[in-house]
């Protein structure tokens, strides 16, 4: 479905974007390839923003970004802003072919049985990418849930922080999993042995409530966020008064780099939109995730529910300890979101069978 059809073609000011590409058109190895490639630079990219944003999360008590970005450099290096990151470039390749075949497949499919109903090019739009987005995570977290569990524990085990005690130079106390790691394939094979399957899936099902909506959320701000940006070109033109069609309307044919920027101003907004309405659920399952239970009666300690973790969360900095690491993630999900959907529409465009009609 592209976006210069119906409402467009109704309106005064006609703005001629690349057709969209659906599934059918694309070529499936090399989109695969190709995007494996493509977003494990971009996730090299963004990873010191998601480590800053999870020990801003397990931290107690309420820490600046930057203070926390110079502590891990400080005592651990720029190495400590990729703790973890071989374990997630592992698990990310096959979550995002996972992501992007479930997106593409149901983007495709809903928004065909969206108009076929005779519900507008708009609203189905709207309604295919939120369909799409909500598929396409509840799809990936299979394979994400373990991938983030065995990472954040290994991005929150730094030199400056401790479990039961404060350091001696004032810096943050983090609360964290008692257990320490050698790696990735360790910290796997520890929490295996420890909690079993279920510790590697330990907040699947806050994750879900976390990603689908958010996912979905994106997309649906997406599309509208395209229309709205693209409506505001029009205005413009229609006031500068230039582009004059043959119809008495305007007429603009926007070249790759104007497509792109649009894009990418789209998903920021989408991105923000989304960060701010999900945030208290990715601090709740980023401390299931990541933290101990607490001690019972016998001295041990269970996994941490739901309720165990709002409650500490609440009784260390109120409802507002919800929304720790909101910074990072708002710059991370918009960061993220104009990298990413820039990255897999160029993605799309190189991994098209045919080339034409692509630029009209």
């Amino acid at each position: 479905m592209s976006l210069s059809s119906r409402a467009e073609e109704e309106s005064a000011e006609e703005i001629h974007i690349p057709a969209d590409i659906d599934w059918k058109m694309l070529d499936k190895s090399k989109f695969f390839f190709l995007g494996a490639a493509l977003f494990s630079g971009v996730s090299a990219i963004l990873y010191p923003v998601v480590v800053l944003k999870t020990r801003q999360q397990v931290c107690q008590s309420q820490v600046s970004c930057i203070k926390t970005a110079f502590s891990i450099v400080g005592h651990e290096g720029f190495r400590g802003l990729y703790r973890g990151f071989g374990t997630s470039l592992m698990g990310t390749i096959p979550a995002r072919a996972l992501y992007m075949t479930a997106l593409e497949v149901t983007k495709s499919n809903v928004g065909t049985a969206t108009i076929r109903f005779g519900v507008s090019e708009p609203t189905a739009a709207a309604i295919a990418n939120a369909a799409a987005g909500l598929s396409a995570a509840m799809a990936a977290q299979l394979v994400w849930t373990p991938i983030d569990v065995v990472s954040q524990r290994l991005m929150v085990q730094g030199g400056t922080t401790s479990t039961h005690h404060h350091n001696n130079n004032n810096n943050p106390k983090t609360t964290s999993s008692s257990c320490k790691y050698l790696g990735g394939i360790d910290a796997f094979r520890k929490i295996l042995n420890t909690d079993g399957p279920r510790g590697l899936y330990r907040g699947f099902g806050i994750s879900i409530l976390t990603y689908a909506p958010s996912n979905a959320v994106w997309w649906a701000s997406y599309s509208v966020a395209q229309r709205l940006v693209w409506g505001g070109i029009g205005c413009y033109l229609c006031k500068k008064d230039s582009c004059r069609n043959e119809n008495g309307g305007n007429s603009f044919r926007p070249d790759s780099k104007t497509v792109m920027a649009v894009q990418g101003v789209s998903a920021a907004m989408a991105g923000g939109v989304s960060a701010l309405i999900t945030m208290p659920f990715d601090t709740i399952k980023t401390r299931l995730q990541v933290l101990d239970g607490d001690e019972n009666n016998n001295g041990r300690k269970g996994v941490p529910t739901i309720r165990q973790t709002v409650r500490n969360l609440v009784r260390e900095g109120g409802w507002m300890a919800c929304y720790r690491g909101l910074g990072p993630r708002w710059a991370s999900m918009s960061m993220s979101a104009t990298t990413m959907i820039t990255t897999y529409e160029f993605l799309k465009r190189l991994s098209a069978k045919t080339q034409e009609g692509l630029t009209s």
